[in-house]
C-alpha cells in the first residue's frame, strides 16, 4: 500500500511541477530564441472544407498593421480600458495542430472537424482565456503578422472587427533603419515593409473596419481613442491616455515594441521623417493611397 501511495505522490508532484509558471528567460536565452526562424511573410492560402464551429469569442478585434507602425502604443492605450484586453502579440497564425492520418484525422472528421477548423477552435480558446483572465469582455490582437492572414481571420470570425493602423511608408522604413542591431540596406528594408503594405491595403479595401493613422494617434490621442471606443461600442475612458499607470506585462522579444519610447509610459510625438532622398515609386504608391501627400 505504501508503494502505491508513494507512486501517487510522485505523480502529483510531477504534475505540480508541470503546472508551475515557466521560469523567465535570461537575456542570453531570450536572444538565442529570437534567432529562431521567423514565420514566412506571405499571405496564407487555406482550403475551407468544414463549416465553422460556434465561437466562444464571437467578435474579437484584430489590428491590421505593418511592423513599426505604432501598434504597440495602440495596444497599450486599448489595454488601459476597463473593458478591453489587448494582449501582447499572439501570433495566432503560427499556432497549429497536427492530425495523424487514420487516427486523429478520421476521429476529428467524425466530429465535423479538420485541421484548419481545429486551429480556429484553438485560436478562439486562446482569445477566450485572455478574456477570462482579465475579466474583460473585448479582446484585441495586434500582431503585425495579421496582415498575412486577414482573410482567414475574417472567415474564422465573421463578426470580427478590424482596426487598420497606417503610418507614412517612409516613416516605417526609417523606423526599421533606426532599429537597434539593424544591418540591412535601406532598399532591403523597403522591400521588407512592402511585404506588409500590399496585404494591408487589400484588407483595408475589402473589409469593413476603422482606419487609424499613427501620426494622428500621437498628435491627438483623445480624439482617435474616442473614435476607436465608439467603433468598439464602449464608453471612452480618459485613463486610457495614461497607459503607463497600468500593468501591460513584460517587454519581451517578438511580442511587441520594447523601445525606451514605449517603456516611458507616455504618448510621445511621432518622429519627423529623417529620410530626405526621393521616395521609391512603390512606397510613393502607398503614401498616396493612405492620404500622405
Amino acid at each position: 500500500m505504501g508503494v502505491v501511495n508513494t507512486g501517487i505522490k510522485r505523480r502529483f508532484r510531477l504534475l505540480g511541477q508541470a503546472l508551475r509558471p515557466p521560469r523567465p528567460l535570461t537575456a542570453a536565452e531570450a536572444a538565442e530564441k529570437s534567432k529562431a526562424p521567423r514565420p514566412p511573410k506571405r499571405t496564407q492560402v487555406v482550403d475551407y472544407n468544414i463549416p465553422i464551429m460556434p465561437r466562444q469569442v464571437e467578435s474579437p478585434v484584430f489590428v491590421i498593421a505593418p511592423v513599426r507602425s505604432g501598434s504597440t502604443l495602440l495596444r497599450m492605450l486599448l489595454n488601459s480600458h476597463s473593458r478591453i484586453r489587448a494582449a501582447h502579440e499572439l501570433h495566432l497564425r503560427t499556432i497549429g495542430v497536427q492530425l495523424t492520418p487514420g487516427f486523429s484525422e478520421q476521429s476529428m472528421q467524425e466530429l465535423g472537424l479538420d485541421q484548419v477548423e481545429l486551429e480556429h477552435v484553438l485560436w478562439d480558446r486562446i482569445l477566450h482565456l485572455e478574456l477570462l483572465r482579465s475579466e474583460k469582455d473585448i479582446v484585441v490582437d495586434k500582431t503585425p503578422g495579421n496582415v498575412f492572414t486577414w482573410e482567414r481571420l475574417h472567415y474564422a470570425w465573421p463578426k470580427a472587427k478590424f482596426l487598420f493602423l497606417l503610418r507614412h511608408p517612409e516613416a516605417v522604413v526609417s523606423s526599421l533603419e533606426n532599429r537597434k542591431g539593424n544591418t540591412a540596406t535601406r532598399a532591403a528594408l523597403g522591400a521588407n515593409a512592402l511585404k506588409y503594405f500590399k496585404p494591408l491595403e487589400q484588407a483595408r479595401r475589402t473589409l469593413d473596419g476603422l482606419t487609424l493613422r499613427y501620426e494622428e494617434l500621437t498628435a491627438d490621442p483623445a480624439r482617435v481613442t474616442r473614435e476607436v471606443c465608439e467603433y468598439l461600442g464602449v464608453e471612452w475612458e480618459a485613463g486610457m491616455l495614461e497607459y503607463g499607470e497600468y500593468d501591460h506585462g513584460p517587454f519581451l522579444p517578438n511580442l511587441g515594441d520594447r523601445s525606451d519610447t514605449i517603456k516611458s509610459g507616455r504618448i510621445q510625438p511621432a518622429r519627423t521623417l529623417e529620410y530626405t532622398g526621393a521616395t521609391s515609386p512603390e512606397l510613393a504608391k502607398y503614401a498616396v493611397a493612405w492620404g500622405y501627400t
